[in-house]
Formats: C-alpha cells, structure tokens, sequence
C-alpha cells in the first residue's frame, strides 16, 4: 500500500528577530506531532535540510526592507500553495518600521562607516503590501498555542479558531481589573486584538499593542481623546502606537495625528 504523502511545510525569515520561528520550536512535546503530520521541507531555523518546493504551507517571518527581499518574497509566493504570515514584523512592518516615519539614509549615514555598500529600501513593510497572503498570525511574538490551532485547521482544511475581539475581552474574561479605570494606566485594550493571554493588564499594567489593532476599524480616535482626559501630552499618545504594529494602518494613522 502506497505510503500517503505528508504536506510540506516551509519556514521562511526575513527582516526579523527569529521570535516567532522560535514560538514554533517552543511547541516542544506538540513540535513532534507537527512533525509526524507535515514533512518539515524548509526551516534553516531548525534543520539544515532544504527540500525542494513547490511547499503546500509556508509561515513566513519578517518584513521587506530591502530589494532582495522583493525579489525573494515573490519567489517564495509562487513555490507556495498557502502563504500565511506569522507576527508583526510580516503583518505590520514590525518594530523596524519606526524608520518609515523618518529618512532612513540620515540613519545609514551615521551608523555605517561606508553607507555606499548598504541596500535597503526606504520603508519596511508587511508581506500583503507585496504577494498575496492567505492568513496572518498576529502578535509579537506570536502565541504558540495559536500556531498550532493554525496548522491543525489547515491541515484539516477547516477555518483557523483564532480570537479577532479586543484585549478587554480577555480581561473580563480572566477577571482582570481595568487598569485604566483602577489605576489611571494608559492601556491599548480596547483597540487591539486579543491574543496574548491577557499578559500586561493581569499584572497592573496597560496593554502595548502586541497583537496590533482590532481588524473591524478600531476606535482609536475615542482612546486617546480618553488619553489626553488622563493627562498624557501629545508625545506620549504618539509613542503608545508607534512600537511593535506602527505601520499597521490604523495605528499609523493616529499617531500621525500627532505630529507636530
């Protein structure tokens, strides 16, 4: 009896920390289940073996922040049938996409001692701002327990169980406080997806917006009127959405509000 074929399964890194490749390696005793169910084809993060394409999955990591990595995208794009992007580096752009509010070859110019032979593009974007994506994992890093939840619905060809409801939800849920109301702390909660376990506000402190903003066109506007009530300047209010997910629309367009 002809042995059935395991779907292949491919890990691609671009600009990025190696965090949330990293998030699939700490699945641990579940790794050795993905690994009975997809031949692991590609993951340089993991093995040196480097199967051929074309993949039936590839997670992708990371933003385009220079020409090879147009180029590179566009490549892996047409080896793969499913093309899912995991974290806020290939969702969003990522922290490195701070640099897309300011001119990025001043930069060059004082870090590198011969900028001519540095590469890269004026922004750092996410991978649907290039080829076509067929899910996106928030979070930075991502939450394991939502890789898996991914892989087993897509492996199974049903529709990922990923929560698109806000990080307030995740408080009522655990039974957290509301920091801003409790304690005055400034907190992203309700404009941004839920996802990390209610990690910051269960222990006193306001959301950072790591699972980045809510899809549904979050009431950023609403929030940060509630910020400046608080007493934050208008600094401060920029900052709060220019960390992980600054170049995700919604919170790029607020924190553009704020410049001077």
């Amino acid at each position: 009896m002809a042995e059935t074929r395991r779907p292949k399964l491919a890990v691609w890194k671009f600009s990025s920390c190696d965090g949330c490749q990293l998030s699939l390696l700490d699945c641990e005793l579940e790794l050795l289940a993905v690994a009975e169910a997809v031949e692991i084809a590609y993951f340089l993060e993991a093995t040196r073996t480097v199967g051929k394409g074309p993949y039936d999955l590839s997670l992708v990591e990371g933003s385009i922040t220079t020409p090879h990595d147009v180029q590179r995208i566009g490549e892996v794009r047409r080896q793969s049938k499913l093309l899912v992007t995991i974290g806020a580096c290939a969702t969003a752009g990522g922290i490195q996409a701070l640099r897309n509010f300011k001119d990025i070859k001043g930069f060059i110019d004082r870090v590198y001692a011969h900028p001519e032979y540095i590469e890269a593009l004026a922004t750092s974007t996410a991978i649907a701002d290039h080829v076509t994506v067929d899910f996106e994992l928030r979070g930075c890093p991502i939450n394991k327990n939502q890789l898996l939840e991914l892989l087993s619905a897509l492996l199974n060809r049903r529709k990922p169980n990923i929560p698109t409801y806000a990080e307030c939800i995740e408080c009522k849920t655990r039974g957290t406080v509301c920091v801003m109301v409790a304690k005055g702390e400034p907190c992203l909660g309700p404009v941004v997806q839920a996802g990390c376990g209610n990690l910051c506000p269960a222990q006193g402190r306001g959301c950072y917006g790591c699972f980045g903003p809510l899809g549904n066109l979050p009431n950023t506007a609403a929030l940060t009127a509630q910020f400046a009530a608080m007493g934050m300047d208008r600094r401060d209010i920029q900052r709060r959405f220019r960390s992980f997910n600054a170049n995700a629309q919604a919170f790029r367009k607020e924190s553009e509000a704020y410049d001077d």
